[in-house]
């Protein structure tokens, strides 16, 4: 980062002081960095791989040909919106800071429920499909079952490590998510090149032609509904849709990037573009190398492990399951990353219970530990609870998890669609330098609230039916809890005389950690 001047560091604090924040993180997180960590959330060997099933078991080889490309549009929409309000506001826990600052209070407030519950869940989600793969790939070698105890212990112990490499500061965190960039690059231009190499034929129609084997033997495993052909693609959309998301931990390292006015929305658009191409080429070559599209079906979630066991050399298959494995645990690590710094941007203004313990950095390793440790283990309790427990002989762990995506990107909808109304006005009166111009961004946003609806229509059809009564159920329940308590209590971010009468304060934070002007 020798290009980072005193000058532009004083910008990036100057920018974060106008916000009444201190400048308590460290800036070690170069442009790269701030790609690397929202491209290594998103990881296409992580959620590409683990929910293949999604696509084979459901519309066959046109879910990817045609599904991928546009469930990525989707995705990318969203990136698109938040990448504008990022470089305008590039603070951490952007999206609990913009849904303020674009509405009010208890927008923000909302806003950052719905990403923490998100974020949460999908650490958990992430680890769990670890466990998964891990499972398919070695269980056998070690004794792994997949039993409650054996998916807990082991969630917990990655987790755990997770955790302690974030604890040690953001320089060793940023070092190993740009290794986790490379290696996924790398890893998923390996496993092409294999799956070409392993094809028995060329058949490029079948990326183009379109099944339903929803509900028949086998793929009953994914999708035990019947559903129409058309219902059949959509849900397939669904593999792309909750594999391109978490672009927002871009946002949350915000105070630790450099020149992040610029990084931040370059970090999140550029990830969700080079995930969207890989895993295109990635997973359209998998698809011509499964032997029969029809017996692929019939494996369910497992037609990963059955078509690399059917067409793959042993030795070369050990190879590719180990990095794949190794990018799956850094996805997790880049997660712990984004989750903590949004309870730890919520805590600074007193949104969570325990604020001042959670809200505190490390002079030592400038990082925010009770956050970190606290997500963590609220990942893995989320795992332990909901696994064990069943909702009308479902396990609530799926049912949960079914809502995971509707929470982050509902998390996403809003400050962008806030911004809708409040581009050009006093509220967001500048834009930032990068800048797709007013006129973009609203035809952005009005796209965005309309794939909003389409997530969230697919996203509670069979079997995911039990996410429209828990996501009602959750907004009912804020609102009873805002209204009841939150209102009262929770001032919400600086704004206006705020952010002057802080100054005093913001200086003896800096002083605390250590930040020398």
């Amino acid at each position: 980062m020798s290009d980072y001047t005193e000058q532009d560091k004083k910008h990036d604090i100057h920018i974060l002081h106008s916000m009444g924040y201190a400048q308590e993180l460290e800036r070690r997180m170069s442009s790269f960095s701030n790609f690397a960590i929202s491209f290594s959330i998103i990881c296409i060997l992580s959620g590409g791989i683990n929910s293949l099933g999604q696509a084979t078991s459901g519309a066959g080889g046109a879910a990817i040909g045609l599904g991928w490309p546009l469930g990525c549009l989707i995705s990318g929409l969203f990136a698109l919106g938040l990448a504008q309000i990022g470089s305008a506001y590039p603070t951490a826990g952007g999206l609990y800071h913009w849904g303020s600052i674009l509405g009010n209070r208890f927008t923000g407030w909302l806003a950052a429920w719905l990403n923490l519950l998100g974020l949460v869940t999908v650490l958990g989600a992430i680890n769990v499909g670890t466990f998964y793969f891990f499972f398919g790939a070695f269980g056998s070698y070690i004794g792994l079952e997949d039993t409650l105890t054996h998916r807990v212990v082991f969630v917990a112990l990655i987790t755990g490590l997770q955790a302690l490499i974030n604890h040690f500061g953001i320089g060793l965190t940023a070092k190993l998510t740009d290794f986790s960039g490379y290696l996924i690059f790398a890893t998923a231009i390996l496993l092409t090149v294999v799956c070409l190499i392993s094809a028995p034929s060329y058949e490029i129609g079948r990326l183009f032609t379109f099944a339903n084997y929803t509900g028949t033997e086998g793929a009953s495993l994914v999708w035990p509904t019947a559903v129409s052909g058309t219902m059949a693609f959509l849900l397939g959309l669904l593999l792309p849709i909750y594999t391109i998301t978490g672009y927002d931990a871009s946002a949350h390292t915000s105070e630790e990037t450099v020149k992040a006015a610029h990084s931040v929305p370059k970090g999140m658009v550029s990830s969700v573009i080079w995930s969207a191409l890989f895993g295109y080429i990635m997973l359209c070559s998998f698809v011509l190398m499964i032997p029969n599209m029809d017996d692929a079906a019939k494996q369910g979630w497992n037609v990963f492990f059955w078509a690399m066991d059917a067409q793959v050399n042993p030795t070369m298959k050990e190879i590719l399951y180990f990095l794949i494995f190794v990018s799956q645990f850094l996805c997790g690590l880049a997660t712990v990353t984004s989750l903590s710094r949004m309870i730890f941007a919520f805590s600074r203004d007193k949104g969570l219970p325990g604020s001042a313990a959670l809200s505190k950095v490390s002079p030592k390793y400038r990082t925010p530990v009770a956050a970190i440790w606290t997500g963590s283990i609220l990942a893995v309790l989320f795992v332990w609870f909901t696994s064990a427990i069943t909702i009308a002989g479902t396990p609530a762990y799926s049912i949960v998890v079914s809502c995971t995506v509707i929470f982050l990107f509902l998390s996403f909808a809003l400050p962008i669609a806030l911004g809708f109304v409040a581009i050009g006005t006093p509220k967001w009166s500048k834009m930032g330098p990068w800048s797709m111009g007013i006129g973009g961004y609203r035809l952005v946003s009005v796209l965005v609230i309309v794939s909003m609806a389409v997530i969230f229509y697919i996203g509670i059809q069979p079997p995911n039916d039990w996410a429209l009564p828990i996501t009602v159920g959750f907004l009912v329940l804020t609102a009873i809890v805002w209204l009841a308590f939150e209102n009262k209590r929770f001032k919400g971010p600086p704004i206006g005389e705020e952010v002057a009468r802080r100054q005093a304060q913001i200086a003896a934070a800096e002083k605390a950690v250590g930040e020398v002007a």
